[in-house]
């Protein structure tokens, strides 16, 4: 594929934790799936990273599951605008499927960018069924970050109450190569974004698992050097310890951005991990 010769693999994985070009040239060039642009720039909150993109199924057939997507990087960077492809993808299975950004470090830090997620949640159930959605029935997707931010919003029912929406209407999450389970904090992503949180256990997805949890999916690489698998095997077995439903995937010729490249039609013959995804997903909200 021209473009992954072009920018190098290599680059791509940094892209995936830092806002630069050749995510952006992979976002431009990369073969798309069939999707419908149905409001790209919507504003779920006020200020510059209030934003929202919407993309619609090809063909409408009733009300669509809904699908919400966090990107990743590492708290501190990241912008929707990269991420079309996925929401296509993801829309061309049959979702209505929602990317908003957040606030990152250094305006905030934990927890404001769960709370805008909450409201962007807030946002879909307001908005989906104008758009051709079901809002009685949302998933979460995330990848690094953004699969932290979808994690807590999942498993920690509180940052939905308190924006107003029924945890209830979250019908499943998928996470990919998230980061569950990270203390002590050890690195300098993670002092600078968590470090002044008061209660450093009450920042862990692992710490909110619950029997009555949303069905999980997890997926990781075993190449994954920047967010270890580890964290994955953490968090599955929190939640099967507590008789949630989860599937683990364990991917093994995928690293960290590979995970989330496998959902560009590009990649997604090198492993079979958006066949999966999608398999659990449409089986939870049908």
């Amino acid at each position: 594929m021209r473009v992954t010769r072009r920018v190098g693999l290599a680059a791509l994985t940094a892209a995936m934790t830092s806002a630069c070009s050749p995510l952006s040239l992979f976002a431009t060039f990369t073969p798309k799936d069939a999707a419908r642009v149905e409001d790209k720039g919507a504003r779920y909150s006020t200020g510059s990273r209030g934003g929202i993109d919407v993309y619609a199924p090809p063909v409408a057939q009733g009300p669509a599951p809904v699908a919400i997507f966090f990107y990743g990087g590492s708290w501190d960077s990241g912008r929707r605008q990269d991420y079309g492809w996925a929401a296509r993808a993801i829309a061309a299975q049959g979702f209505l499927t929602l990317v908003p950004d957040y606030r990152l470090y250094p305006e905030v830090r934990y927890p404001s960018f769960i709370d805008d997620g909450a409201q962007a949640v807030r946002w879909a159930v307001e908005h989906a069924a104008a758009l051709g959605g079901d809002p009685g029935r949302i998933v979460l997707i995330g990848h690094s970050a953004g699969a932290y931010n979808a994690a807590m919003l999942a498993l920690d029912m509180h940052y939905l109450t308190a924006a107003g929406v029924k945890p209830g209407v979250i019908k499943a999450f998928a996470g990919l190569s998230g980061p569950y389970a990270f203390l002590p904090l050890d690195g300098p992503i993670t002092r600078q974004t968590f470090g002044e949180a008061p209660d450093l256990e009450a920042t862990q997805p692992t710490r909110y698992a619950r029997a009555d949890a949303p069905p999980v999916f997890l997926a990781t690489g075993d190449k994954d050097t920047t967010v270890r698998p580890r964290n994955t095997r953490k968090l599955a077995a929190a939640l099967r310890d507590k008789g949630a439903r989860v599937e683990e995937r364990h991917y093994a010729d995928l690293d960290h951005a590979g995970t989330v490249l496998a959902l560009s039609r590009p990649f997604r013959r090198k492993s079979t991990l958006f066949a999966d995804m999608t398999a659990f997903l449409k089986a939870a909200v049908s």
